[in-house]
Parts: C-alpha cells; sequence; structure tokens
C-alpha cells in the first residue's frame, strides 16, 4: 500500500493504521498532498515529509509568549498552599538574597526555588529545548541553567539550605507534600 506518493511501509499494520488516520480528516492539505497525522501541521508531498514551523500566527505566539509569568506559576502556588497547609510560614521573592528565591522559610533558614522544566532545561519531556530556531534558545536556556547554578551556590555559600521543585514533579500531590515536610524538617 503507498502513503502520499512513493512512500510505503514494509509492515502491512502500518499502512492500515495511517490510511486510517487520513481517513478520519476533515481538512485536505494543500496541492493534494496528504496529511501525516490530524494533530501535527506535517503532511506528505510528493513522498516527502513537509513539516510547519509554527501553528500560531506570530501575534497568537506573542500573546503566549507575554502570558509567562516568573511569579505566582501555577507549581509556586501549588508548592505554597502545600506548605501553608502543612503549618510552615514563609517568605516571597526576598530581595535581599541571590536570585530572589521563590519561597523562603527564615526561621529554618531553607529556600525552595521553584522552577519551570522548560525555561530551566530540566530533564523531563517538557524540558527539552524546542527544535526550531535553536541558536536562539540553546543560549538562552544554557544562561539560564549557568544563572541558577550560581545563585544557588551563593545562598549556599550564605547558610541557606535549598531544595529545587520542578515543574514535572508537582503532579503527584501526595510525594511532593512528603518532600516538603522532609526537606523543612530535616537539620
Amino acid at each position: 500500500m503507498k502513503l502520499g506518493g512513493s512512500l510505503t511501509f514494509a509492515v502491512p499494520q502500518l499502512n492500515d493504521w495511517f490510511e486510517s488516520q487520513f481517513a478520519q480528516l476533515d481538512v485536505a492539505p494543500p496541492d493534494g498532498s496528504r496529511f501525516l497525522n490530524r494533530y501535527s501541521g506535517a503532511f506528505m508531498r510528493n513522498g516527502l515529509k513537509v513539516c510547519r514551523m509554527d501553528t500560531r500566527t506570530p501575534e497568537q505566539r506573542r500573546k503566549i509568549m507575554q502570558s509567562v509569568k516568573s511569579k505566582d506559576t501555577g507549581p509556586e502556588m501549588l508548592v505554597r498552599r502545600i506548605l501553608h497547609r502543612l503549618g510552615y510560614r514563609f517568605r516571597l521573592h526576598r530581595k535581599d538574597l541571590p536570585g530572589r528565591p521563590d519561597i523562603v522559610l527564615p526561621r529554618h533558614r531553607k529556600v525552595i526555588l521553584v522552577h519551570g522544566c522548560f525555561w530551566h532545561a530540566h530533564g523531563c519531556a517538557k524540558g527539552r529545548p524546542p527544535k526550531s530556531r535553536k541558536d536562539y534558545w540553546l543560549p538562552k536556556l544554557q544562561e539560564n541553567v549557568r544563572r541558577d547554578r550560581t545563585k544557588l551556590e551563593h545562598l549556599e555559600a550564605l547558610g541557606w539550605q535549598v531544595m529545587v521543585v520542578w515543574q514535572c514533579e508537582t503532579k503527584d500531590v501526595e510525594v511532593l507534600a512528603a518532600r516538603l515536610k522532609d526537606f523543612v524538617r530535616k537539620v
């Protein structure tokens, strides 16, 4: 079975699966070529995979990027709620500490940094750099990681104990609550 021109799969089940995916499409790709799947902008033209760079208009992309916050993010708010529920009181974004840490427990000399996986280049699925504009994104993300490391070292040199909570770790609230409790109680 041939798909999108000269593309043929050796395994018949793959051919059938791709044909069933094509059959579900409502919109035909340009020039009579075939979509690879209905979710991505990729399609087959003359047997070659063609990918679109961005599915958003520049205005939509600008609004999305403007909505990214540095304070009061979802993961940070979750960590704050858990700490408060556990009975701990804290300060937010203290300007007198290096890097203005997200959560400071001055009584315990502890600092909690809540990092977004993408912006701080975590190794999880959300932390992967974009495939497009690598010349822009890779230096930016590397600089974020370098800055995180230096701020963490400065905090530790000042006698603060530091815990980093990653965005992907906030999915399991019970495990996160136990980690936070252990960190704050640890001497």
